[in-house]
């Protein structure tokens, strides 16, 4: 799958920021000093010119839990990819991350630098590999308290800051909210600001052009897949997924809803995520809903679904309203989802054209 995965090193920077601060706890990204922390970050960091706050951090973070840091953090270990992507976004190289294969398998948004160090995969970080680093925070996404991981980080003496992947009732929100939070940790908000701005805007030019198209139907299931042994899992997203905020943002109508997951679902549901489970036999549920799919990222599952007759004979297929996303990821920050934007309103525009 190349949407949403199963499994759903400088402390003299550090003190040449701290020597940089200004009185009024800001410093400029663009100095020599900062580009020492930032070098290779996200594509768009070059140019970037927002400061970087030296103010003490006081905040609390998705589970009520108070973070207090005397300095934004600089040696920062990451253990989920949307909060990697963020990092980078707002020019701050972690310092580890987990599973960065994986990583630079599937996002796509924002290239992970050289010599960022693995911690270990991602719901089995490597304790001792993170410590190593020295780092002065740990952020990890957890949905509770007595999340396995949490608990056993919540044992050292390293500040974590834990945040939600997904909140099924907002999930744009909850994206800008990771977001921001991850900026507010690292003293990036002003650079984070900027970024949801544009994110914004960018949203509501294609909602516009989406307007303009007039597609031969709004009603649509995005998907993603995997084989295992013979068997091809299809996982439709649901209400509470980005994807189908994202699709419903831009005009259009979900067509896998609880009675169609009811009758073709097979019960791997993911409330958290808004992610469902079925076969190909089940996209039969949605009618003649223009379908959607990832890109599988090498994995094979949609030579699959091609091949499948069931797949050939659904109206979708036979119409031309098929359409596949490139490689973007589906649980990402700002620029994941507006590649996910752009995916959409290309999706569109083609099936619109279908005959």
């Amino acid at each position: 799958m190349s949407t949403l995965a199963r499994s759903t090193v400088t402390g003299l920077s550090a003190l040449a920021l701290l020597l940089s601060a200004t009185a009024c706890g800001v410093t400029d990204t663009s100095s020599s000093e900062a580009a020492q922390n930032t070098t290779a970050a996200s594509a768009s960091c070059s140019e970037d010119t927002t400061k970087t706050s030296t103010d003490p951090i006081s905040m609390t973070d998705d589970l009520g839990r108070s973070l207090n840091l005397d300095k934004p953090a600089e040696r920062v270990v990451i253990l989920e990819w949307q909060e990697i992507e963020d990092a980078l976004t707002l020019c701050v190289n972690p310092v580890g991350v987990a599973s960065p294969d994986g990583y630079n398998t599937y996002v796509s948004a924002e290239k992970l630098p050289e010599g960022v160090e693995s911690v270990g995969e991602r719901g089995e970080p490597d304790l001792d590999s993170i410590y190593a680093l020295n780092p002065d925070l740990i952020i990890v996404d957890a949905f509770s308290e007595d999340d396995p991981v949490l608990s056993q980080l919540d044992k050292g003496d390293v500040p974590v800051l834990a945040l939600k992947g997904n909140d099924s009732s907002d999930p744009i929100g909850n994206m800008k909210n990771v977001f921001s939070q991850v900026a507010t940790a690292t003293g990036r908000t002003e650079r984070a600001e900027a970024v949801l701005k544009e994110f914004d805007d960018h949203l509501a030019q294609k909602k516009q052009e989406v307007a303009d198209v007039k597609p031969q139907t709004t009603d649509f299931l995005f998907f993603d897949g995997w084989v295992e042994g013979s068997n091809l899992t299809i996982r439709p997203y649901t209400d509470g997924a980005l994807f189908t905020e994202l699709g419903k943002e831009l005009g259009l109508t979900p067509a896998w809803n609880d009675e169609i997951n009811e009758s073709f679902g097979s019960g791997g549901v993911n409330k958290e995520y808004g992610l469902a489970q079925t076969d190909v036999e089940g996209l039969a549920g949605v009618g003649e809903a223009n379908l959607f799919y990832s890109n599988d990222a090498g994995t094979g599952w949609t030579t699959e679904l091609e091949s499948s007759k069931i797949w050939q004979n659904l109206t979708a297929v036979k119409e031309g309203r098929t359409y596949q996303f490139p490689n973007i990821w589906g649980a990402g920050g700002p620029k994941s989802t507006s590649q996910a934007v752009d995916a959409f309103t290309d999706a569109i525009t083609s099936t619109s054209k279908a005959k």
